[in-house]
């Protein structure tokens, strides 16, 4: 066996770097880039980055490059031009849009069209991973891991890499216990960790569900403002709540409790999105304008956590079709859709109306 890192091991090391601020550097076939991610990028760092002599590049999502009316010509990754009086300040504006609103004479940004963008697409999907701003900066290198193995960075060549980094990774349960709770004293929570080490996730099993016929089952992304303190900005406290009263109130079922704070942007993203929707966005707009889809989340991770605990079908309790859709894509049997619309206050009823009209929900 190799004391070498696999690759998704690797891939966990260069989430590690750029959320330190730290360059990776990134190759495919004869293309070779230094990366730094937009919100952890010093002034000293982007010094030194663009006096390498390449070409230098912003990597932005197509979602952000439309709030900032540049284009897209590679489809979902736009390649914006770094000019030559730019800033690490200036490649942090272009990454984060707190101050669009401010300063609303941005641009015009100038976008590459030739050349290919593998590069920048993986740079994207390695900072969104990493639950960072999606956005890179990109100099271009003649020879990557020369200049890797001179100021000791990590390396990764995405030519060889396949889906690896939009797949999940294999989960295995690393403990168990029985955990006496309100609503049921026969529960037990079952901890889950990836291959890489990355985010754990849990699994709230109440009774002893029947893994022959369709277990009742939550799939609950963690709010830390919800569930914790009690935000009234949306519904998932009551919906936590809700969801294992039901559970143990027919004696048998299973609530999992996946690391996907905000959709799978992450907290600090979240409340930048509250704060766009202080400005007067709503929910979706908030996320495309940092640069985001609607939803982030792997649900996958829910359905490989269900067949390791040994179910196959599940009577799903969500207000999302595309949930109940991609628990089947994931090979997991929803045998009924399980309504659970809880929680509506003054505070949160555009954000829940917006759910409905834009995300498909049933409210």
């Amino acid at each position: 066996m190799s004391l070498a890192p696999s690759l998704p091991e690797t891939i966990a090391r260069l989430r590690a770097d750029l959320r330190m601020g730290l360059a990776i550097v990134l190759q495919h076939g004869g293309d070779h880039a230094l990366v730094l991610a937009a919100e952890t990028l010093t002034a000293a760092r982007f010094a030194e980055a663009t006096t390498l002599g390449g070409s230098a590049a912003v990597a932005i999502t197509k979602r952000r490059a439309e709030t900032l009316r540049a284009r897209a010509y590679d489809g979902d990754v736009a390649r914006i031009r770094v000019p030559r009086d730019a800033d690490a300040a200036w490649v942090r504006a272009l990454a984060d849009p707190s101050g669009d609103l401010m300063h609303a004479l941005q641009g015009p940004y100038a976008s590459l069209r030739d050349g290919k963008a593998d590069l920048h697409r993986a740079a994207i999907a390695l900072c969104k991973q990493s639950r960072l701003l999606p956005a890179a900066l990109l100099v271009a290198v003649a020879d990557g891991p020369a200049l890797a193995k001179t100021h000791h960075l990590n390396l990764l060549d995405v030519s060889d890499i396949g889906a690896a980094l939009t797949e999940s990774q294999a989960l295995y349960e690393v403990a168990a216990a029985r955990l006496p709770l309100a609503v049921s004293e026969a529960g037990r929570l079952h901890v889950f960790r990836p291959d890489d080490g990355g985010e754990e996730h849990y699994a709230v099993e109440i009774g002893r569900p029947d893994r022959a016929t369709p277990v009742l089952a939550r799939l609950h992304s963690a709010c830390f403002t919800g569930d914790l303190l009690g935000s009234l900005k949306c519904d998932c406290g009551p919906q936590l709540r809700a969801a294992l009263a039901q559970i143990g109130a027919e004696g048998a079922g299973v609530l999992l409790y996946l690391n996907q704070e905000g959709r799978g942007i992450g907290l600090a993203n979240k409340m930048r999105a509250y704060s766009l929707q202080d400005q007067g966005f709503d929910t979706v707009e908030a996320n495309h304008r940092l640069g985001f889809e609607d939803d982030e989340r792997d649900f996958h991770i829910g359905a490989s956590i269900l067949k390791r605990m040994g179910f196959r079908a599940v009577r799903l309790m969500t207000n999302n079709p595309n949930k109940v859709a991609m628990m089947q894509s994931a090979g997991l049997e929803v045998s009924e859709r399980v309504p659970l619309a809880v929680g509506r206050n003054p505070h949160n009823t555009g954000y829940l109306d917006t759910k409905a009209a834009k995300s498909g929900h049933l409210l």
